[in-house]
């Protein structure tokens, strides 16, 4: 009869039974609640800013010209720092059909982005096509070299 009650206990302890109930702390209980608290308060609506369709474009994939209206290339990525902001755009440059083509960066305000009214249209770099020929090809996981028009480009701080 002992070793069934004795059993008996055991298995009410392992299913969190009545003896694991009122060995709970005060502490234990309110970690257990907490959730659930937090769970019913509704989460603060997201802002939201409505931006015209005319006013805003994207630019991946977008056709870069020279401002002699030379074919650059395409832009395929941007570059941003850490704290988010843009710093400069990957363009693949050169080559026919996507051969022989190279990546090279560029700095964001080398770029002119007024013409850009829909898909068709393209943005136009400050630099010639001369320039950006003799720019080092962009490599993953290795130091950025960004080409900026005469002047413009600004020190990027980074830790090595």
């Amino acid at each position: 009869m002992r070793i069934g009650i004795l059993i008996l206990f055991l298995i009410a302890g392992l299913a969190g039974g009545p003896a694991s109930a009122a060995e709970d702390t005060g502490a234990t209980q309110g970690a257990r609640t907490a959730p659930t608290d937090a769970a019913k308060e509704p989460a603060p609506p997201p802002s939201v800013t409505v931006i015209g369709a005319k006013d805003a474009h994207g630019i991946l994939g977008r056709e870069v010209r020279s401002a002699a209206n030379e074919d650059m290339g395409r832009v395929v990525d941007a570059i941003v720092d850490r704290e988010g902001n843009v710093r400069a755009a990957v363009i693949d440059f050169g080559g026919f059909l996507g051969v022989g083509s190279r990546k090279i960066v560029v700095d964001w305000g080398a770029l002119r982005f007024g013409g850009v009214a829909n898909k068709r249209d393209s943005i136009t770099l400050e630099l010639t096509k001369a320039q950006v020929s003799a720019a080092p090809e962009y490599k993953e996981d290795a130091p950025v070299i960004v080409l900026g028009a005469a002047g413009r480009l600004q020190p990027w701080d980074f830790d090595h």
